[in-house]
C-alpha cells in the first residue's frame, strides 16, 4: 500500500474554492490524449484502476480528466473506479476537442450543455470541482460560453470554471468576457513559454495557474537518449508533435546538465523537475500522468526533497 503523502492545497483564483498542488492526469486512460487514431490505447481498464489505486493511497485526491480523453474512455473510467472503490475524489474535466474523429468541436454554449451532461453521466456524478474550455475557439463569443458555465456554477454542476491552453492575450479576453478562475497550460524545465507572459498575468489577477505537462511528454525523465530511437509505446513514439521541437542537440545538453544536478541531490530527473514546478508559489497545481504505478515515485522525490531558493534559482539559469 502507498504511503500517503502531505499535499497542501492552495486557493483556486480569488474565491473560496481550494485545490489539492497536486492532480492525477487521467488523459492516457484509454488513448493518448484527445487523438482520435491513438483512440484505445495508453493504459486500459485494469491499468488505469491500478494507477489510480495507487494515487488515491498515496493521497492524490484530485483527478483531472477531458470529455474527450480516450473518446470519452478516461471518464468512463475515472467514474466506474470510483463506483467500484466507493470513494470521490475531487474533479476536473474539460471540453472542446471532438469526441470522436469528424465530431463536432468548441465552445458553442449548446454544445456546452451537452457536453458536461455527458461528462457528468460518464463519470456518474452531479456535479465537478472544475471544468474547463479545453482550448480557446476563436468562431464562438468568450462571453456567449460563458454564460453557460455561470448557469452550471449557480446551478451547483461545477465548482469554478476555467480554461486552458489560453495565450496571455487570450487568457485577457477571458476575464474580460467573465469569471474564470483558473488556466491549465504546459509548463515545465523545458516549456518555460508562459514565464513572461501568462504567470505575471494570474498573479496580477488572482487566478490560479495549472501546469499540465511537467515531465515534457516524457523529455525529463531521461528516457530519450541522443543518437538513440524513442522508446516503443513512449509519448514520442505515439505523438511526438507538441514535443518535436525539443529534438535538438541544445536540449540533450539540458538534459545532461539538469541530470547532474539531479545526481548531486541523489534525485531522480523526474523528481527534481517535479520540485521544481513545486517550488514555485506562482504555480497552483501540477497534473502528472503516470502510465504505471510505479511512476508516482518522483511525486515522493519531489515532496519529500523541497527545492531552496539556492537550488531553484540554480535550476532557472
Amino acid at each position: 500500500m502507498s504511503t500517503a503523502l502531505d499535499i497542501a492545497r492552495r486557493a483556486l483564483g480569488d474565491g473560496e474554492l481550494s485545490i489539492p498542488r497536486v492532480a492525477l492526469g487521467c488523459g492516457d486512460f484509454g488513448g493518448v490524449g484527445s487523438a482520435p487514431e491513438l483512440f484505445g490505447q495508453g493504459p486500459d481498464r485494469d491499468g488505469a484502476f491500478a494507477i489510480m489505486d495507487a494515487a488515491w493511497g498515496a493521497a492524490v485526491e484530485h483527478f483531472d480528466t477531458a470529455d474527450a480523453y480516450g473518446g470519452g474512455a478516461s471518464e468512463t473510467m475515472v467514474g466506474e473506479w470510483m463506483q467500484a472503490r466507493g470513494v470521490r475524489p475531487s474533479l476536473t474535466t474539460k471540453t472542446f476537442n471532438p469526441m470522436h474523429a469528424g465530431g463536432d468541436r468548441g465552445l458553442a454554449p449548446e454544445r456546452i450543455s451537452r457536453q458536461l451532461q455527458s461528462s457528468l453521466e460518464r463519470l456518474g456524478v452531479d456535479s465537478v470541482a472544475l471544468y474547463l474550455c479545453h482550448e480557446f475557439d476563436p468562431v464562438i463569443p468568450l462571453r456567449d460560453s460563458f454564460v453557460v458555465l455561470e448557469d452550471a456554477v449557480a446551478g451547483g454542476r461545477i465548482g469554478a470554471y476555467g480554461v486552458s491552453n489560453f495565450s496571455a492575450d487570450q487568457l485577457g479576453c477571458a476575464l474580460d468576457a467573465g469569471a474564470p478562475v483558473a488556466v491549465q497550460n504546459s509548463y515545465s524545465l523545458l516549456d518555460r513559454g508562459d514565464e513572461d507572459t501568462v504567470l505575471p498575468l494570474c498573479a496580477r489577477e488572482r487566478i490560479a495557474y495549472l501546469a499540465f505537462g511537467p515531465l515534457s511528454g516524457g523529455w525529463l525523465t531521461g528516457k530519450y537518449r541522443r543518437g538513440e530511437p524513442f522508446p516503443a509505446q513512449s509519448r514520442m513514439a505515439q505523438r511526438p508533435g507538441p514535443y518535436r521541437s525539443l529534438v535538438h542537440d541544445a536540449t540533450f545538453d539540458r538534459l545532461e546538465r539538469l541530470s547532474a544536478l539531479a545526481r548531486r541531490r541523489e534525485m531522480s530527473l523526474a523528481g527534481l523537475a517535479l520540485a521544481w514546478l513545486l517550488s514555485d508559489e506562482r504555480v497552483t497545481q501540477i497534473v502528472i500522468g503516470p502510465m504505471a504505478p510505479s511512476h508516482l515515485d518522483p511525486l515522493r522525490e519531489a515532496l519529500c526533497n523541497p527545492l531552496s531558493a539556492l537550488e531553484r534559482h540554480e535550476l532557472d539559469a
